[in-house]
């Protein structure tokens, strides 16, 4: 009898990394861990270290291997198909772990409640909200030691063909408007950490588009001004900037408060830099951590229930 069981609906790069961190973390819990893979073509090679995890691959859940009910379900297959996956998991999972963004944008106005049946546990994933870079920027802000920000500039950038080495970055879905690329929807983890923060904005302004020579039909850069009823906000996204910068600054009373998640540092206002440099998959380790424990526990909502990031992706359309 297995202490944790789960299915995983995809298993590309992140289901892949879901599910390596999720055997680690139960082997150090002392838990027995069945992990099973609901898989369009079983023949299709999975990525390295990811079959001898799997007790099952099926095509059906009407299988006999498949269990009638899991503790958990990872929804990890591309954004566009979170939909009809949910609707095939409905009664059959304890709690959902919901890929980001939670529908694609042509989805945005989608009924939850017709997916999700009433008290289903699920989190959609934040993996920006456990950076070390970022907890301790919520620790900053949570002493109010600096006061309450006046203002704050957010900035992630980056160069589009230098995301995955070795493969054409025309090829891949972020190039296509019609597979739910653009930096709009792509780089969502901007809008759902200002959310965590400060909550939803009261206005939002955004400008996107296609502007670079890079060879893509999607937007390269999104651009957004918000109000918050005692702050104002700035974003920039792109696909076109050569060397990753990814960071936000926060004008307050004492000074600039600098959380720079590419450094993995923190400067205060003072001019102190406190390092939080960590490898990247510790986020993920923490998420996942997180989330096994709220599976197995009894909370109903998760720290991003899925209401929370429907908005998220409607704010990241520009709408308020």
């Amino acid at each position: 009898m297995s202490d944790f069981t789960a299915l995983f609906v995809g298993l590309g790069s992140i289901g892949t990394r879901h599910l390596k961190n999720q055997a680690a973390l139960c082997a150090q819990r002392g838990l027995s861990l069945r992990a099973d893979a609901l898989r369009s073509d079983p023949a299709r090679p999975l990525r390295l270290g990811a079959a001898e995890l799997l007790s099952h691959q099926f095509t059906s859940l009407d299988d006999p291997a498949a269990l009638p009910r899991y503790d958990a379900a990872f929804i990890t297959n591309p954004t566009s198909l979170h939909a009809t996956a949910l609707e095939q998991l409905r009664g059959r999972a304890g709690a959902l772990f919901i890929e980001k963004p939670i529908v694609s944008a042509e989805q945005a106005g989608i009924d939850l409640g017709a997916l999700l049946p009433a008290g289903q546990k699920a989190y959609v994933a934040a993996p920006m909200r456990w950076c070390g870079a970022m907890l301790a920027l919520k620790q900053r802000l949570a002493s109010g030691v600096d006061g309450a920000p006046y203002c704050a500039r957010v900035l992630c950038s980056s160069y589009l063909p230098d995301w995955r080495p070795g493969v054409d970055y025309r090829t891949v879905y972020s190039a296509h408007k019609a597979l739910g690329g653009g930096v709009t929807i792509d780089l969502i983890h901007e809008w759902d950490y200002l959310v965590d923060l400060f909550g939803p904005p009261e206005a939002l302004y955004n400008f996107k588009g296609q502007y670079s020579e890079l060879e893509i039909d999607s937007d390269d850069v999104s651009l957004y001004i918000a109000r918050w009823p005692h702050m104002l906000g700035e974003v920039h996204l792109d696909y076109f900037g050569r060397g990753y910068r990814r960071s936000i600054e926060l004008f307050t009373p004492a000074g600039s408060l600098v959380a720079d998640f590419g450094a993995g540092t923190l400067t205060l206002p003072d001019g102190t830099v406190e390092n939080y440099a960590e490898d990247v998959n510790q986020r993920y380790l923490r998420e996942m951590g997180y989330f096994i424990g709220y599976a197995l526990g009894g909370a109903a909502e998760s720290l991003n229930p899925p209401a929370t990031a429907l908005a998220v992706l409607n704010l990241t359309l520009g709408k308020v």
